[in-house]
């Protein structure tokens, strides 16, 4: 089990080993220092003296002290070491500009703007450090219209047009329970760093890299506008169906219940379909479920774009009830056993217990605080055969790395970096 203190000594064989990040992201960037953290990056998360907003992000769990832990903080903010400094402050500034002046990656997420306003902007910072990469991920970019527009993930959603694909027909549009924007835009945003930091490698000239949560969402869903523009019409919103597989127009169920839960099965045309098919069918004969136009069909000769509704309708009928006497595990076992298309709905329960991402070493546990047991991390994501990708270390406590940050490597006093907390500097 691993702790915060602990580190792999094998970091500095690692892509970004030897890479230096102050990381300055609200909630809409952590991902993106998590992702150069876990490829080896030194990744300083620096926050105000009063804690990072991701802090409080639920969902919370309390330890037997009381205490409450932000577990979005704990995923989303390991592999980074962490400080806090007030940069609003003129010695605030002054120790940021100090850092700034020794750094290969800046990653901030504040409103345009702001950090010009501090004199702490790529302008300002790469007159000192002509090396430096610095990222800015905001929701809309730093130019057009709406760059001074404010923005959490419901509004980027809406403004993307990924919430008009989700949901039902004849229904509001749906927000993804999970945050989109910040995904989407942390992950161009490591995207993005990584490109700059290395064109620097080969030109030794650093960059500024301007990430729109908007832009990189709009990728999400890029078919759409490129429907429209080609045909004049809108995709739609469809819930657990699909559409366009048939000249009839006819729709197709996708998600069913199960016994234990949900899962995902459609009824498919070509070879592939009509194994698949031809299987379920065998499958629910075996339990008496399976209905005498079923039995008969020549799979063989089966085309599923000349269906009509009344055809799906009476098929999936049958398909139905049997998928709710069945349970995830068992249409799993069914699946592999017989060849066949589809997959369970796994919930994060199903997720944790899944043999194939534990063959891949996939979980490591670290230990948090107020926790006897290790609570089990998603590890690798990537599984390079000559670097490491994996957790070295917890989600910094509040200023946890202070002294050694200030004290070791800036080389500040045990009496001035008292005094810098004295005044809320750090």
């Amino acid at each position: 089990m691993k702790d915060s203190t602990q580190t792999n000594t094998s970091s500095n064989h690692m892509a970004l080993s030897g890479c230096r990040v102050l990381d300055l992201t609200t909630p809409l960037g952590h991902l993106c220092g998590k992702i150069l953290g876990d490829l080896g990056a030194d990744v300083i998360k620096i926050e105000p003296p009063a804690g990072d907003a991701g802090r409080t992000r639920f969902p919370i769990y309390k330890d037997p002290t009381g205490e409450r832990h932000s577990v979005f903080w704990l995923a989303y903010n390991n592999n980074k070491r962490g400080i806090t400094l007030n940069v609003e402050s003129a010695d605030g500034k002054e120790l940021f500009q100090r850092m700034a002046q020794i750094a290969d990656v800046i990653l901030e997420s504040y409103p345009p703007g702001y950090m010009g306003s501090l004199g702490l902007d790529y302008g300002k910072l790469s007159a000192s450090n002509q090396k430096l990469v610095y990222t800015a991920i905001t929701p809309f970019g730093q130019t057009g219209p709406y760059r001074e527009f404010r923005a959490e993930d419901l509004e980027i959603q809406a403004l993307c047009g990924v919430m008009s694909l989700t949901g039902y027909p004849g229904r509001p549009p749906l927000r993804i329970s999970l945050s989109q924007s910040e995904a989407w835009a942390s992950l161009y945003g490591a995207m993005g760093t990584m490109t700059a930091y290395h064109y620097r490698q080969r030109s030794g000239e650093g960059q500024f890299v301007d990430v729109s949560a908007q832009a990189a969402c709009v990728i999400e869903c890029a078919h759409a506008p490129f429907f429209w523009d080609y045909n004049r019409e809108l995709s739609t919103r469809e819930g657990e169906f699909m559409t366009g597989r048939t000249i009839t127009g006819a729709k197709f169920r996708t998600v069913w219940p199960c016994r234990d839960g949900y899962l995902t099965f459609i009824i498919y045309g070509g070879p592939a379909g009509q194994k698949t098919n031809r299987a379920l069918t065998e499958w629910m004969n075996s339990k008496g479920m399976a209905p005498e136009f079923m039995k008969n069909k020549d799979w063989d000769q089966f085309d599923v774009s000349v269906m009509t509704q009344e055809d799906v309708d009476q098929m999936e009928s049958a398909i139905g009830k049997f998928f709710t006497g069945i349970t995830k595990a068992e249409y799993m076992k069914g699946l592999v056993a017989r060849g066949m298309l589809g997959y369970p709905i796994f919930t994060a329960a199903d997720i944790l217990a899944d043999e194939q991402l534990t063959s891949r070493n996939f979980w490591e546990p670290f230990s948090v605080a107020g926790r006897s047991e290790p609570v089990l991390f998603p590890g690798e994501w990537a599984q390079f055969s000559e670097m490491g990708c994996t957790i070295r270390r917890a989600a910094p406590a509040l200023g946890e790395h202070n002294q050694e940050v200030y004290g070791t490597e800036l080389g500040l006093s045990a009496q001035q970096i008292a005094e810098l907390q004295s005044n809320r500097v750090i």
